[in-house]
C-alpha cells in the first residue's frame, strides 16, 4: 500500500499549472482583449452607418419612387411625390394620409396611395443611433447626424 500511495502523491504533484503560468495566460488574454475590443467597436459603427444609409435610401424611394420600375409603359412605383404631386410635409405623411390630400383615384392615378414605407414600429423615423432623421423638403434631402458624422440622401 505504501508504494501505491507514493504513485498517487507523485501524480498530484505533476498535474497542475504554476502561479506564474496562470498569470502569463491572464496577461496574454488581457492584451488580446485590449486589441480586439476596438476592432469590434469599429465594426459596430460601420454596420450602423450601413443600416442607416439603407434605411435613408428606402425613405428616398418612398418619397420619389423608383423610376426603373415600369410596367406597360407606365411607372408602377411612383412614390408619394408621384402619386400626390408634391413632396410630403413630414416623414409621417409616408405612413398616414395627410388631411389635405385626396385618396388615390385609379382613373387619374393621383392621390395618396400609401403607406409608402413600413410603419410597424415607427423605426423609419430614427437612424441606427436612435437619432431622429432631419427631413428638409425645401432642399430635398434627408439627413442623419451622429456626432461629427453625417449622412445625406437627396431625392
Amino acid at each position: 500500500m505504501e508504494n501505491s500511495t507514493k504513485k498517487f502523491l507523485s501524480r498530484l504533484n505533476q498535474g497542475g499549472f504554476t502561479l506564474i503560468e496562470l498569470v502569463i495566460v491572464i496577461i496574454t488574454l488581457g492584451i488580446l482583449a485590449t486589441v480586439a475590443i476596438p476592432k469590434f467597436s469599429n465594426m459596430t459603427e460601420a454596420s450602423k452607418k450601413t443600416a442607416t444609409k439603407k434605411e435613408m435610401l428606402q425613405l428616398k424611394r418612398a418619397i420619389s419612387g423608383n423610376p426603373e420600375a415600369i410596367a406597360g409603359g407606365r411607372f408602377i412605383d411612383r412614390g408619394f411625390e408621384g402619386d400626390v404631386g408634391f413632396v410630403p410635409t413630414t416623414l409621417l405623411d409616408l405612413t398616414a394620409k395627410p388631411g389635405s390630400v385626396s385618396v388615390y383615384n385609379k382613373l387619374t392615378s393621383l392621390g395618396w396611395n400609401g403607406p409608402y414605407i413600413d410603419n410597424t414600429d415607427n423605426s423609419y423615423l430614427t437612424d441606427a443611433w436612435s437619432n431622429s432623421y432631419i427631413f428638409d423638403r425645401g432642399s430635398r434631402r434627408i439627413l442623419s447626424v451622429n456626432g461629427a458624422d453625417s449622412i445625406i440622401v437627396k431625392f
